[in-house]
């Protein structure tokens, strides 16, 4: 909590030169559970006086309408096209790292001092970073910008990181072949690098959740500031703006005429995937369990296929009890009264926005944070249990039944809220959130 009492103890306006308007830059990872915490706190420090430029690569970039109240500016990033469409994510990070930090390009550091040089803008205070964006520090550090890094994931997940360059220093993680494992042994040595080379340090998760890892990580960090000012999307006044997908909003009509706590939600991100078996078993599954579902299904959610095909007599027989969308304003979602309960692959995002509302979770983690955070909802914070093994339509009608209408998930829902209730508490007035977020911007103003 030492961060929290600093921040108690400074005022906003005890910087020399803060009455002069301050410009923050965000750079955002371009995908979608990285993009929506980022401008989730854009939105939090605007809120709060602060101008934003927005830099984007080429790839997955927003849509600079949905938020006209900030500068939009793009980076080149020498994604190929065959690697952005092969959806291979390390691919992709390591093209655009390499391509941003090359010798022969001077392309970030170019577009940071044309940020710089713009007379017509407020001052540049500092960057804000997504941590797995490691061509940025040298970019910033040549143009004299200060750096502060996003984790979009866990505080456990962040101190489990912390450990691999020493594990791998000392021999415990040997070096493993394979192209795609050294790209990722790279990204999280650099990863840690960026963070102890920073200004400060920002995790989208609150005290309340994880008090025991951040404590842990302030301890072990030698940095000026960590700070757990989540759940973003709670700080931010807006519940869209930031969707690489149209959102149905006809979801939310559908809810209203359903019963309370009825409904299951079942989505598995924006990229989970699922092979063509199982989706026919997920299908069935939702289909033989006699419960009302809304069911996200994006074109590319089977792999190896441009859209899924849904097996004969499903939509008959789910006609009036289930719906199908393409993509769901989800936060919405989750907060409507229908909903009962959340078939998730507990990316944090989710794993985050299911907490806040109350909602227990079935989990089916598949890569990444997701395993982490699945065990944390089952065995730390009892919200949810993780639905193992092969995907079979019996298993998924019985977990289905555990969850929305057995004891057992009652017991975890009563639970849920419990922990939705300690979420509101660190958003209050003087709340933890709302301490860090206010320290954030003093530390920012004194740059």
């Amino acid at each position: 909590m030492a961060g929290v009492q600093e921040a108690r103890a400074g005022g906003l306006n005890d910087c020399q030169g803060t009455h002069r308007r301050r410009r923050v830059l965000v750079f955002p990872l371009p995908f979608q559970g990285h993009i929506n915490p980022m401008l989730q706190l854009a939105d939090a420090l605007h809120a709060r006086g602060l101008a934003v430029t927005v830099l984007h690569t080429h790839f997955n970039a927003p849509d600079p309408a949905r938020r006209p109240e900030f500068r939009f500016v793009p980076v080149p990033d020498g994604v190929p096209a065959d690697v952005a469409a092969s959806g291979d994510v390390i691919g992709i990070l390591d093209a655009m790292n390499a391509a941003m930090e090359a010798e022969d390009s001077a392309a970030l550091r170019d577009v940071l001092a044309s940020v710089l040089a713009d007379d017509e803008q407020a001052p540049v205070a500092c960057m804000v970073f997504d941590a797995n964006l490691i061509a940025v520090p040298r970019a910033a550090a040549a143009v004299g910008v200060k750096t502060l890094v996003l984790r979009t994931t866990t505080a456990a997940c962040f101190g489990v990181s912390m450990a691999y360059p020493m594990l791998h220093q000392k021999g415990y993680l040997p070096p493993q072949a394979g192209a795609t494992k050294k790209k990722m042994r790279n990204l999280l040595v650099r990863a840690i690098e960026a963070v102890n080379d920073s200004s400060g340090l920002v995790i989208n998760t609150l005290d309340a959740l994880e008090p025991a890892e951040l404590e842990r990580i302030r301890e072990e960090l030698h940095i000026p500031m960590v700070l757990a000012p989540g759940p973003l999307h709670k700080l931010s006044s807006k519940s869209t703006g930031s969707s690489l997908l149209d959102e149905d909003y006809d979801s939310i009509k559908w809810l209203d005429m359903q019963a309370p706590e009825s409904v299951l939600y079942v989505s598995f991100g924006s990229l989970a995937s699922l092979d063509a078996n199982e989706f026919l078993e997920v299908a069935w599954g939702l289909e033989t369990s006699g419960h009302p579902f809304l069911w996200v299904v994006r074109p590319d959610s089977v792999r190896g296929l441009d859209r899924p095909g849904f097996p004969n007599g499903f939509e008959a027989a789910i006609e009036g009890r289930g719906k199908v969308i393409r993509w769901a304003p989800q936060q919405e979602v989750l907060a409507h009264r229908a909903v009962g309960g959340f078939w998730t692959h507990n990316g944090w995002n989710s794993t985050l926005e299911s907490i806040s509302e109350g909602i227990p979770m079935i989990c089916r983690p598949q890569f990444a944070d997701q395993m982490m955070n699945t065990r944390y909802v089952e065995k730390t914070w009892g919200v949810g249990f993780e639905l193992e093994g092969e995907l079979e339509r019996g298993k998924i009608e019985k977990a289905i039944r555990k969850l929305m209408k057995e004891r057992e998930g009652a017991e975890m829902r009563e639970r849920a809220k419990e922990l939705k209730k300690n979420v509101a508490d660190c958003l209050r007035t003087g709340g933890s959130s709302q301490i860090a977020i206010d320290k954030l911007v003093h530390h920012i103003l004194c740059l």
